[in-house]
């Protein structure tokens, strides 16, 4: 049995192995190490296409890994405190669809927070489960969900004790965090699996000083994002399971449904070389970005108009603990939205922020970041606060994200036939289709769900603000389709 040695990369380096023979290329992809689509090589560079390479003996297979792969991956759950792991080239949104296909039947309920990205509602739809909705609690002042109490927690799995696993957020997208090893505890005695979404998460594991990782506290199975915050290429994650309420053999099997037997090597070696950074230099590497987004979100914290939330939040309902790198900035006080903020930061001062929403922006810091690309978001915030502020505050309706009325399972909504309506005109209707603004990827309407006259007039808000709506097939979300016919 080979020592897991944290420092070696052994996907990565089997495919600088490859790259130093120069194989001469009789297999896919057509391009030949760059040489028919020479566009590209001068753009990118001819090693990324030389390394852009085909499953092979030497470089191990992601359907079933016995190699580099597979020890790659063994090093990964090693790094996580997991039991196993399985590189992801889909994004964490397959893991999210592998964890609850691989412990729901159809008909199985599953609990889960109403502020669960749509990949959770997708994995509804492909696995037949029904959904039990929890609310998260709501941070009117901010204007956005934050984690779920234990008492919310707690009434769901009485209610529904015949629930076969429990979802869980670790963290939100603005860094709030339930707690989660109470959740554990209090799911296990009910025999339910839980299973978390740790998009945001991917970096938690590494530093003493940031919230606890799903594997830490004994969860079943989480999806990380290693892309996001963990400094692997866009689009790759991992799945970290748990032997126990877990079978990982029946996991494997589920990733193969739905993932691609042509798995991107680039985007696999990112999660290996990410991994290793992680293991090997991670507790260093955070401890300056600890720094920079303390000394960030007290700089933005003197502008007047701007909130710069944070720890201070831990300790109120839904905040159990906080994850400091989600730069969240409160600026409704400016009489400006979060939409109008984001524009302007990316028209006219050249930065790119993560999301904007009614209150807020977030921006997240991570690896990547310095002082000073942190000082340019605080000058143009400085700018932004002097040359746009408002009189007004901005000050809305209170959050809609109430549980919604499950009319039929999100599977037999997708199934069902269905009619088009004016989207004006659909209060009362059953939906046939999601309405999510992305980021975040949160629906404000799901399949199966009853809309209601305060869903419709909460996305026309949105509408006007020209916030980016997904889910309908109109893309201007002036129809829905509904079930009936």
């Amino acid at each position: 049995m080979k020592i897991l040695d944290q420092n070696r990369a052994p996907l990565f380096e089997a495919m600088r192995e490859y790259h130093r023979k120069n194989v001469v290329p009789f297999d896919v992809p057509g391009h030949k190490h760059g040489i028919g689509i020479p566009e590209m090589v001068d753009y990118f560079g001819r090693t990324m296409l030389e390394l852009d390479v085909n499953a092979m003996k030497c470089l191990d297979n992601i359907c079933n890994p016995i190699g580099v792969i597979k020890e790659a991956e063994d090093l990964a759950a090693k790094a996580y405190g997991a039991d196993n792991a399985f590189f992801l080239v889909n994004g964490t949104t397959s893991g999210v669809q592998a964890m609850i296909m691989s412990i729901c039947n159809p008909g199985d309920k599953i609990i889960l927070p109403r502020n669960a990205h749509k990949s959770a509602i997708t994995a509804l739809i492909l696995s037949g489960a029904v959904p039990v909705y929890i609310q998260p609690e709501i941070n009117e002042e901010l204007g956005i969900a934050m984690g779920v109490s234990l008492k919310s927690v707690k009434e769901a799995i009485e209610k529904h004790h015949d629930a076969k696993a429990i979802f869980i957020i670790n963290p939100t997208y603005y860094g709030a965090v339930s707690d989660l090893k109470a959740i554990v505890e209090m799911a296990h005695k009910y025999e339910m699996a839980v299973l978390v979404d740790e998009a945001h998460g991917a970096h938690m594991k590494f530093h003493n000083e940031l919230p606890m990782e799903a594997m830490d506290v004994g969860a079943d199975m989480c999806a990380v994002s290693t892309h996001k915050t963990g400094g692997s290429l866009t689009q790759s994650s991992l799945l970290l399971l748990r032997e126990g309420f877990v079978d990982a053999k029946k996991v494997k099997t589920t990733l193969n449904l739905t993932q691609t037997t042509s798995a991107s090597y680039l985007l696999m070696g990112s999660i290996d070389i990410a991994r290793k950074q992680l293991a090997t230099k991670g507790k260093e590497m955070l401890d300056n970005v600890l720094n920079l987004v303390r000394w960030a979100r007290c700089e933005i914290n003197k502008i007047e108009g701007l909130y710069a939330f944070g720890k201070e939040l831990v300790g109120t309902i839904g905040v159990y603990d906080f994850d400091e790198t989600k730069l969240g900035v409160n600026v409704r006080n400016l009489g400006l939205t979060g939409f109008e903020v984001y524009d302007i930061l990316r028209d006219e001062y050249n930065i790119q922020v993560e999301l904007g929403d009614m209150y807020n922006i977030l921006a997240i810091v991570s690896l990547g970041d310095t002082k000073e690309s942190l000082g340019a978001l605080i000058e143009a915030l400085k700018s932004i606060s002097v040359k746009y502020k408002r009189d007004k505050k901005i000050t809305l309706k209170k959050s809609i994200l109430k549980n919604p009325e499950v009319i039929v399972s999100p599977r037999d909504a997708y199934y069902s036939r269905k009619k088009i309506v004016k989207f004006e005109d659909a209060a009362g209707e059953v939906s046939g289709e999601s309405i999510m603004a992305y980021p975040p990827g949160i629906p404000v309407v799901a399949l199966g769900e009853r809309i209601t006259k305060e869903m419709i007039e909460y996305v026309n808000e949105m509408k006007k603000k020209e916030s980016l709506l997904q889910g309908t097939e109109d893309p201007y979300v002036n129809y829905i389709k509904v079930l009936g016919v």
